[in-house]
């Protein structure tokens, strides 16, 4: 569930600002200014842009470290439960003793 949502976090960082830097092209390409001006302009929206894109890496960056965190927890959990569900079974062996044991085990196996 983390993943999708981090994702399609990062499929709309990305297409805003494409997006932005787009619409931002168009209009200074369009627009009445001088070269210098222009390329000042231009300059000074890809810094912009350049630090949006920092600021939405991090937070999918963020999203994604909760995602793994959880993924953790669930790992841990069924471990858990994996070797509570052992270690039952071995003591219900034990308490059966050795031949009732065998005998199980071998009806098991058919």
């Amino acid at each position: 569930m983390a993943s999708n949502s981090g994702s399609s976090a990062f499929e709309v960082t990305l297409s805003f600002l494409l997006g932005a830097a787009t619409g931002f092209v168009l209009g200074i390409l369009f627009a009445p200014a001088s070269g210098a001006e222009t390329r000042k302009k231009i300059q000074e929206e890809v810094g912009k842009t350049g630090e949006r894109a920092k600021e939405g890496y991090e937070r999918i960056a963020k999203e994604a470290e909760k995602g793994i965190k959880v993924v953790k927890e669930k790992t841990q959990e069924g471990i858990e439960t994996i070797r509570g569900f052992v270690d039952k079974k071995k003591e219900e062996l034990l308490k059966k003793g050795p031949e009732e044991a065998l005998e199980e085990g071998e009806k098991a196996k058919k």
